[in-house]
């Protein structure tokens, strides 16, 4: 007997930890009777089916979530078709509200888990290996009594459901990780507490009300082993993880305490939660070893009351700020477009409000319509239209039309390839002076982009550069020397790029000065003390030197505007960078 626990992820370095949390807890005596399965909704489902039928599971269930259910529902359909003896189960969130509606249109599934699963799968496993399941002579299987379902809390069943199971002990699921093999260039999720202490009415995580902590000890173990085996990034899927002070305090201390070098946590905060002893004791962390999204949302006080969110902005401008002058952990905020009350001058606000936060990503997300939520329920009256299919994704409100949500869906592309790529760091800063706001910024490059074409036909990584310049010059053609320094800089800053762009200027003028530098500094290290043990050749590979007459590596903008009237030589040093931004270390050598 096999059961297929089957995931379909959003992408390949994605996994889930739901289905590694079912095998996990049905504990060792099932284990030999599961079954892994993980694609991603980027493969063909005639792929998938076809690996699935190879497979010849005698159950397989799938996990759900709104990414996958399109996927997932095609490959229900065509099931039966090539494994007619197989049962079909479904779980997971987008499953979990509506599931008695939701069978009654799927006659191919047996039945859904709803809620948390580790306790139901293990019993739907332990009855599917029992004697009460039996093969006829024909070969296919059947149940001797389906009613031994409904002796299953927390399943829906074409004759209705079985109850509500209670919640899980969070300290008796077993830790998931004991063999890394499987997650080999994937994401490590872990989780060290279930519930969240808000009720924001577009989350679903609002209907499951009780907090549970991992107990720390508990936690302690586990993340030792990550450190152990150098894990390079464990992602907490903690729904607040600061929710308890002491909680937070205790882990975040034994993470410092025994800070690898190597392996950076994320963890997703409320940043008006955060007092001074966390600051405190977060300051003194090694830079790049942790990561903090934090959700604002909005910035809109109404807008803020009408979705049950009670964040004190000043105090997350406050400790963001902090947090950004140490230097020392990747920030990541969100905005929510479509919420209610919000219209697209206060959306303008909001997105203005947490740009001047400065923080390493500002991710513009929109408005998605969960059912069972309290958005969901009052969809009529804030006048909201959204998706008929996943990710039931806003498309106008009562205050934001459909046209004005295409604008910052643009927009939203263009944040993702300037703002949080990271490669126009020094670019944009000059840039934005040439309008009333960011906002402002972003929006005209979106129109932009739209009258060349080029949403159409997205331009590559390296012709960004170019497509940016051709914007800056049509805005201010009288500083295009400048932009394309600019360019220059941000270019080489991150990657030692071997085809050198158009926009850059001719360094042949300058070859004879670089090779003088390079000798120098074989003869007598100094600037590249670490390379000491290389010939001038092989360092003038390893690292790079331009040329720039604006003094472009400065972080105050009123002196990279100005020109001078020599060039000076900057030297990228790929060897020493930046722990938090991956950027070389830069050095002025000539002045």
């Amino acid at each position: 007997m096999q059961f297929l626990l089957t995931a379909v992820n959003a992408k390949y370095i994605h996994s889930n930890p739901a289905v590694y949390s079912l095998k996990a807890y049905a504990g060792s005596q099932l284990q030999p009777y599961i079954a892994l399965a993980q694609y991603t909704i980027n493969q063909k489902t005639e792929e998938i089916l076809g690996d699935l039928y190879k497979r010849h599971p005698d159950v397989i269930g799938f996990s759900c979530y709104i990414w996958n259910i399109d996927v997932i529902q095609e490959l229900l359909w065509e099931i039966p078709k090539v494994l007619p003896d197989t049962d079909i189960w479904l779980g997971g969130p987008e499953v979990s509200y509506d599931g008695e509606i939701l069978i009654k249109k799927l006659p191919m599934i047996k039945g859904i888990m709803v809620g948390e699963g580790e306790e139901t799968f293990k019993e739907l496993l332990t009855y599917y290996t029992s004697k009460k399941r039996k093969e006829t002579k024909g070969g296919s299987k059947k149940d001797e009594e389906d009613s031994e379902f409904e002796q299953i809390q927390g399943l829906v069943l074409r004759q209705g459901s079985t109850g509500e199971r209670p919640l899980t002990d969070i300290n008796a699921l077993p830790f998931l990780y004991e063999d890394l093999q499987d997650f080999s260039h994937k994401i490590i999720y872990y989780e060290t507490s279930r519930g969240c202490p808000f009720r924001c009415s577009y989350c679903l995580s609002s209907i499951d009300k009780k907090v549970r902590l991992r107990n720390p000890d508990i936690v302690k173990k586990e993340l030792a082993f990550f450190l152990e085996q150098k894990v390079p990034q464990v992602k907490l899927i903690d729904r607040t993880f600061n929710c308890n002070h002491n909680h937070a305090m205790e882990i975040w201390k034994y993470i410092k305490e025994h800070d690898n070098g190597v392996t950076n946590f994320h963890f997703e905060i409320a940043a008006d939660l955060i007092n001074e002893e966390e600051l405190l004791l977060l300051k003194g962390m090694r830079p790049g070893l942790l990561q903090m999204e934090i959700g604002v949302q909005t910035t809109n006080r109404k807008t803020l009351k009408e979705i049950n969110r009670s964040t004190d902005l000043k105090c997350v401008a406050e400790v963001v700020k902090r947090i950004r002058e140490y230097r020392n952990i990747h920030l990541h905020l969100d905005l929510i477009a479509g919420l209610p009350y919000e219209d697209y001058e206060s959306f303008q606000n909001s997105f203005n409000d947490v740009y001047a936060m400065k923080p390493e990503q500002l991710q513009l997300g929109f408005l998605k319509v969960l059912k069972g939520t309290k958005i969901w329920e009052k969809s009529r009256e804030y006048g909201i239209a959204y998706g008929e299919r996943p990710p039931y994704e806003v498309l106008y409100t009562k205050w934001i039309s459909y046209g004005e949500i295409l604008k910052l869906k643009q927009m939203e592309e263009m944040v993702e390839l300037y703002y949080n790529s990271g490669q126009f760091t020094h670019t944009l800063p000059v840039l934005e002076n040439m309008f009333e706001s960011p906002f402002a910024l972003f929006r005209s490059l979106a129109a932009f982009y739209e009258e060349k074409g080029y949403f159409l036909n997205s331009p590559a990584r390296s012709y960004r550069y170019q497509v940016i310049l051709a914007f800056a010059v049509s805005i201010a053609p009288e500083k295009e020397e400048l932009y394309r320094e600019l360019l220059t800089f941000d270019y080489y800053l991150r990657e030692n790029a071997k085809n050198r762009p158009d926009f850059c200027r001719d360094l042949s003028l300058y070859r004879d000065s670089i090779w003088d530098f390079y000798r120098k500094e074989e003869e007598k290290p100094e600037i590249l003390a670490e390379y000491k043990e290389y010939h001038a050749r092989q360092t003038i590979k390893m690292t790079h030197m331009e040329a720039f007459f604006y003094p472009v590596w400065e972080k105050e903008r009123e002196k990279i505007t100005v020109r001078r009237s020599k060039p000076a030589l900057v030297i990228f040093d790929y060897k020493k960078r930046d722990a938090l931004t991956k950027e070389a270390l830069v050095r002025a050598v000539t002045e």
